[in-house]
């Protein structure tokens, strides 16, 4: 659910940036989002990949190898953004941070009393 709001909100601020700044920004926004929302995807996939059911450490150990694999495939995709091509460095970081506001959002609806 969380990687889908992230999918979700980069293709917004890509579809904004292309009818306010142009086509190029709106895609350099959709990489950033991108970027955002499939190194959530690596974390989520690697932290949950083993039934860890009433096992803290194994939760925890999960949960930082999720964490460092998020980092390294971040700092990868925006390597290899930059070096492939000119891209807009303004929305492209506009789109990559918009992907933390699904974080947010699940935060806000976790805390809130029900």
């Amino acid at each position: 659910m969380l990687v889908a709001g992230q999918a979700a909100i980069a293709l917004a601020v890509a579809l904004v940036c292309a009818a306010s700044i142009g086509v190029q920004a709106g895609f350099a926004a959709a990489i950033g989002g991108g970027i955002g929302t499939a190194a959530s995807l690596v974390q989520v996939a690697s932290g949950f990949r083993r039934s860890t059911a009433g096992d803290a450490r194994a939760i925890a150990r999960g949960f930082y190898r999720g964490e460092a694999l998020k980092i390294a495939v971040t700092v990868m995709l925006f390597v290899l953004a930059l070096r492939g091509r000119h891209f807009a460095p303004g929305p492209m970081l506009a789109g990559y941070m918009a992907t933390f506001v699904a974080y947010w959002v699940a935060l806000g609806r976790l805390l809130r009393p029900h």
